[in-house]
């Protein structure tokens, strides 16, 4: 007789597989699949950086889910290279935020959910990042600011999730629902297999879309391009944040410049000479010595956008035991511990740490959602 698992999980990004990882902990049977290689779409393509928060102090549900993953990313480390001898780069680094006047009321929102922080004069930023040069903006020291390497993050959650019995599917490409009298019972693949399943859980991405709609529901779940630029040489000690700019040193004389914004690009998903130009023009200006690193490599990335910026977690309306964690756009990374914490609980009865009412599928997007931090 076949086995079928108690979860199937469409989707082996950082989600699906943190989620997968979660799951399997608690004693469910889980397969993941994927439409190619696990891990290597937008969760692969990150910076990996790491914002402060406190879940016991935060504002709001997406503020929450990011203390979750402040709070939880160093021992969550620790597990998987324990688990797996595997060092997934986690660092407390620290950073330095930018911030212009349209983002005046964010220290103070800092300030109550207890984030510390300390604003600075320029000339004392320069101190600290001898390397910096004469931005706009005020600048604001986040000592507990961290940061991780995302595929070697990816590397240790994959052989995470091998080394506790979650079945890897990569390469199996979903291509429908099987349904019967109005409910979903599992997935049928390209390849004409169908696998049922108790619950099902879409984690795909920017194509999680097209599954959604099958089922009646279209929140907008789209491709968001971003570029990145590895250069090695001189640069700063901390992650410098500049709105939805970022330089992130990585210790070992490599730095990350990032990132573009293309939600025109679709699913193109190579770089532009155009972006990786503007990128090098404002790693340039944030700190000229980086004329003089040597370019190494770049990147694209497809991250799933939303209409308002906020992913979508939870049930899906009129399916019952078919969830969705999708549309986490540019914080995949530090909301990943927080969203397979709450698919846990979703899944095995246990009171909900975090409202997941704003991450409804048919909620009415607020595109005037302002949140603590941006990169």
């Amino acid at each position: 007789m076949t086995k079928h698992p108690d979860v199937a999980i469409v989707g082996g990004g950082i989600i699906g597989l943190t989620s997968a990882y979660f799951l399997a902990k608690e004693g469910l049977s889980v397969e993941v699949f994927d439409r190619g290689d696990l891990g290597k779409e937008a969760s692969w393509a990150g910076a990996g950086i790491l914002p402060p928060g406190n879940p016991a102090r935060s504002a709001t549900s997406a503020d929450q889910l990011r203390g979750i993953g402040s709070a939880q990313f160093p021992s969550f480390s620790e597990e998987l290279r324990e688990l797996t001898g595997i060092d997934n780069g986690y660092r407390l680094c620290g950073g330095i935020e930018f911030l212009t006047p349209d983002d005046a009321e964010i220290p103070a929102v800092w300030r109550a959910e207890g984030i510390a922080f300390e604003r600075l004069a320029l000339p004392e930023a320069k101190r600290l990042e001898p390397t910096l040069g004469d931005m706009r903006g005020e600048p604001y020291l986040l000592p507990a600011c961290a940061q991780v390497r995302n595929p070697w993050h990816l590397r240790a959650l994959i052989a995470a999730c091998e080394r506790i019995g979650v079945k890897l599917r990569p390469h199996e490409p979903v291509a429908g629902w099987i349904t019967a009298n109005k409910r979903v019972v599992g997935v049928r693949l390209v390849s004409g297999e169908q696998v049922t399943a108790s619950r099902l859980l879409l984690a795909g991405g920017a194509w999680s879309e097209l599954l959604l709609e099958v089922l009646g529901h279209k929140p907008r779940v789209h491709p968001v391009r971003g570029q990145i630029v590895l250069v090695k040489g001189r640069g700063p000690s901390r992650i410098l944040m500049f709105g939805k700019r970022y330089l992130v040193p990585r210790g070992d004389g490599l730095i990350l410049i990032g990132s573009t914004e293309e939600p025109e690009a679709g699913f193109e998903k190579q770089t532009t000479p155009e972006g990786i130009s503007e990128l090098l023009a404002f790693a340039w200006e944030a700190v000229p010595v980086l004329v003089e690193a040597s370019r190494e490599a770049s990147w694209a990335g497809l991250r799933p956008g939303s209409p308002d910026g906020l992913p979508f977690i939870g049930s899906v309306p009129n399916w019952e035991n078919v969830f969705v964690a999708a549309g986490h756009f540019r914080a995949g990374v530090q909301l990943s511990i927080g969203t397979a914490q709450a698919i846990t609980e979703l899944f095995t009865s246990k009171p909900m740490g975090v409202d997941l009412n704003a991450f409804r599928l048919d909620r009415s997007p607020n595109i005037n959602t302002k949140q603590a931090f941006r990169s």
